[in-house]
């Protein structure tokens, strides 16, 4: 996994509203794509490029319609590497306030 490419991706609002749409109907053509978004057909091409150089999007092609589907590997990739350790210590800590809240 390519971390930078991975962030970089996420860190636009518009690549992460295409990601909201192929997760709540994967295999979606550009043209279906762009009914979410409020910009040209150029504009969203570009957009899915990065997110398919990231690995966040696969495509197939089904005859001449190009169907655009999430992959959630490199998402849980980075959940494992940068949200589950810092969850763990919030958790412990949760954990201790709650023993010391009851008196244990």
């Amino acid at each position: 996994m390519d971390a930078d490419k991975v962030f970089k991706a996420l860190g636009d609002p518009t690549r992460r509203k295409l990601l909201d749409a192929l997760y709540e109907r994967n295999g979606q053509t550009l043209g279906e794509l762009c009914e979410d978004v409020d910009m040209a057909r150029q504009s969203v091409t570009q957009h899915l490029g990065l997110l398919e150089e990231a690995n966040l999007v696969a495509t197939v092609w089904r005859g001449r319609e190009k169907l655009h589907f999430i992959n959630p590997v490199p998402l849980h990739e980075v959940y494992e590497r940068w949200v589950r350790k810092f969850e763990r210590q919030r958790l412990g800590l949760l954990h201790d306030l709650k023993k010391q809240l009851e008196g244990e």
